[in-house]
């Protein structure tokens, strides 16, 4: 499975689902806060699934795709990618977390 990119250089490393909650696992450009990568993500999926199933739109109370909360965490001295990953899994019921996608961290260098 190759990586899924966006043309804003958001790169997802794993892609996850528990009981009712999605889980992105991803890397992008350190020019890019967390709340831009989160409304750019957000913004990608629902276009996406409302063209592919308009049905979805009607259904939502008020066409909303998404909440409104999130939850970011970064990489850093404190926790690597696999910290955070480990993380993420251990949200939900382990046994009910489902990985769709897994990616390599792209280097930097």
């Amino acid at each position: 499975m190759g990586v899924f990119r966006t043309k804003q250089e958001i790169h997802f490393l794993e892609i996850g689902t528990d009981d009712n909650h999605v889980h992105f696992l991803v890397q992008s450009v350190p020019t890019y806060s967390p709340t831009k990568i989160v409304t750019v993500i957000k913004s990608i999926i629902a276009r996406e699934v409302f063209r592919e199933n308009a049905e979805v739109k009607e259904k939502l109370w008020g066409g909303e795709f998404w909440t409104d909360g999130y939850f970011v965490n970064t990489v850093s001295k404190f926790g690597d990618e696999n910290t955070i990953s480990k993380y993420v899994r251990e949200q939900g019921v382990e046994k009910e977390y489902t990985i769709l996608h897994k990616a390599v961290q792209l280097a930097l260098f």
